[in-house]
Formats: C-alpha cells, sequence, structure tokens
C-alpha cells in the first residue's frame, strides 16, 4: 500500500467501531506490512479519535478520567482527583502526571456538579467515566462530559454512549450533543450512529447555592436524555414495522407459509392469489 493511503488509514481509524479500535489497527498492519511505520505517521488520527470518543484512561493511584475532546473543551484534566497528564494516542495510559489545581470561580458549583453528576451516572449508566471541569477555550462555562461503554464482542455487539454539556451559570443556558454508537457484527454488519444537538434555557432563578443549581442542571440533563431514549425507542418501533417489515418475504393472504415440497398439489385459490 503506498504512503499517499495514509488518509486511507486515518479514515479507518477515525471511524473504528467501539471497542474494535484494536481489531482496525491489527487489520491495517497486515495490510501495510510493507509499511511499517505507516501507523505512527498518523498520529493526528489517534488523537481525533480518542478526543472524540472520550477515550478514558487509568490515572497512577486514582480513578478512570476523560481525556479531553476535539472542540478545546479540555485540556486533558481530571477535576474529581486533580491530576493531570498527556494523554499517549497509541495506547490508552496516561504518562508525566502532574498535580493539577482547580482554579475556578465556579469550585464550589464544579463539586455540586460532580456529586450530582455521580449519582445520574450510578442510576443510569453503571460503567460510566464522567468529569465536571471549566471549559478551556471559555474559564466561565463549564464542561461535563460521560462516557459510558458496553463491549460484548462474544455476542458480536459493541456499543458506547456520550454526552458533552456546556453549562454558562452567568446566563443559565445548557447546550451540547448526545451521541449513541452500536455495533452489531453476527452474520453480517449493522451499525447505528446517532446524535441529538441539546439547547435548554433554566430557570434557576436568583440566589441559588450551588447545590441547588447543580441539581437543577442534573435534572435538566436526565429530562433531555430520557427523551431522546423514548424518541429512538419510537424510531426502532417505526423501523420493526415500517422499512425492515417492507423487506421481509410477504406471506400468502392465507397467513400460512408455503410447504414447497408440496408445492405441485396446491391450488391458485388454495393459496389465496
Amino acid at each position: 500500500m503506498p504512503s499517499n493511503n495514509a488518509a486511507v488509514v486515518s479514515a479507518f481509524v477515525e471511524g473504528a467501531p467501539p471497542g474494535e479500535l484494536a481489531d482496525v489497527i491489527a487489520d491495517v498492519k497486515k495490510l501495510t506490512v510493507n509499511e511499517p511505520k505507516l501507523l505512527e505517521s498518523i498520529t493526528p488520527a489517534f488523537q481525533k479519535y480518542n478526543e472524540e470518543q472520550l477515550s478514558t484512561v487509568k490515572l497512577p493511584g486514582s480513578s478512570s478520567n476523560v481525556s479531553g475532546k476535539k472542540l478545546g473543551l479540555l485540556k486533558k484534566h481530571g477535576v474529581a482527583d486533580r491530576r493531570a497528564g498527556p494523554h499517549q494516542p497509541l495506547q490508552p495510559k496516561a504518562s508525566d502526571v502532574q498535580p493539577y489545581a482547580l482554579d475556578s470561580e465556579h469550585s464550589d458549583l464544579i463539586s455540586s456538579l460532580l456529586k450530582s453528576l455521580s449519582t445520574h451516572s450510578t442510576e443510569h449508566y453503571p460503567s460510566a467515566t464522567y468529569t465536571v471541569c471549566p471549559s478551556h477555550s471559555s474559564p466561565s462555562t463549564l464542561a461535563l462530559l460521560l462516557v459510558s461503554n458496553k463491549y460484548s464482542p462474544s455476542n458480536f455487539c459493541n456499543g458506547r454512549y456520550r454526552s458533552a454539556y456546556l453549562f454558562t451559570p452567568s446566563s443559565s443556558s445548557l447546550t451540547g450533543t448526545i451521541n449513541v454508537d452500536v455495533h452489531y457484527y453476527e452474520d453480517g454488519n449493522v451499525r447505528l450512529t446517532t446524535s441529538k444537538k441539546v439547547s435548554e434555557d433554566l430557570a434557576l432563578g436568583e440566589g441559588k447555592g450551588a447545590a441547588a443549581m447543580a441539581a437543577e442542571v442534573l435534572r435538566m440533563v436526565a429530562k433531555v436524555e430520557r427523551g431522546y431514549q423514548e424518541e429512538l425507542e419510537r424510531g426502532f418501533a417505526r423501523l420493526s414495522e415500517g422499512e425492515f417489515k417492507g423487506l421481509r418475504r410477504q406471506l400468502p393472504v392465507t397467513r400460512q407459509k408455503v410447504e414447497w415440497d408440496k408445492v405441485g398439489g396446491y391450488r391458485v385459490s388454495a393459496l389465496g392469489l
């Protein structure tokens, strides 16, 4: 494979299904045996994948945290354990970890949001990793990130849920995006990738404390996510009863299967045709 196909390999990496990046890399290595340095030349693709997919890393001596996101929301730091470190794109490990001091006018609100987000995560996403921190591009805005993965390769199914919100205390506005990515590949190859934009204004009122404000933010987050789940379920029902049903071979009007070994004895009237 010539070196000008680095763009193609980058697309493979960036489009890897949840939990299957290692499989994609293994396949790429087989296809590029004549270019052993090709993967090292597409580091930006790995960085983009890790940021967009909210790849998680385990910091030494602490819990998992979420890495930086593509829009400059974070500078690859976790607030819960006050540590920061560069994220290596080719392997999910953090190196050169250094203490991180939270310097924000919203420190109390961040702590309250973390507590509320922890409760929300435990209730709805048991395997989730989450964080709350000042936006890197606008420190007066707070970023709430959550990612939950469910990998079941033995059942040929992997999935990832991601949500990224920006909350601006001064305007009580909540914006963000919800992403769902599911890959099912038993005797076939079916993938669902869907997203929803979020834009809500919260009625917080005057003088609310950090805990009350955080509770209202997470109440809205829960409402938005519940509504999106219900929307997806209705979409699945329409697909099942509409498009997918139209793809199936129709039964005769008698609603009985044709026994093809006896087809010579059938009459047109008996088949309802």
